[in-house]
């Protein structure tokens, strides 16, 4: 779910990227076509928003700065005291049943 942050209303122009640069401005770049590589950014409109971490900033449909929260998707990893805990009982049932084996 996105919320607004800042109403620009922000009309685009066909051909080009639209993008929150590094100070929170609104910035462009001619993108690329057809083996023509992309221009140099330039700054639109100066807004200056200080980001927040966490939050995906974005320019909406009506042309307002909004901000979503990232997703962080992906398989979980799991810890490696937990690979090393699960290493362990493997080798200490393998030597068991070994054992068990031989004096059998």
């Amino acid at each position: 779910m996105a919320e607004k942050v800042h109403k620009v209303g922000l009309k685009r122009e066909s051909g080009y990227l639209y993008f929150i640069d590094k100070q929170g401005d609104i910035s462009r770049a001619l993108m690329a076509r057809g083996g023509k590589k992309g221009g140099k950014s330039l700054k639109v409109e100066k807004v200056g928003i200080n980001k927040e971490s966490g939050y995906l900033y974005f320019i909406d449909k009506q042309g307002d700065i909004s901000r979503s929260i990232m997703s962080r998707g992906g398989k979980k990893k799991k810890s490696k005291s937990l690979k090393k805990t699960i290493k362990k009982n493997l080798t200490k049932n393998i030597v068991k049943n070994s054992i068990k084996k031989n004096r059998k």
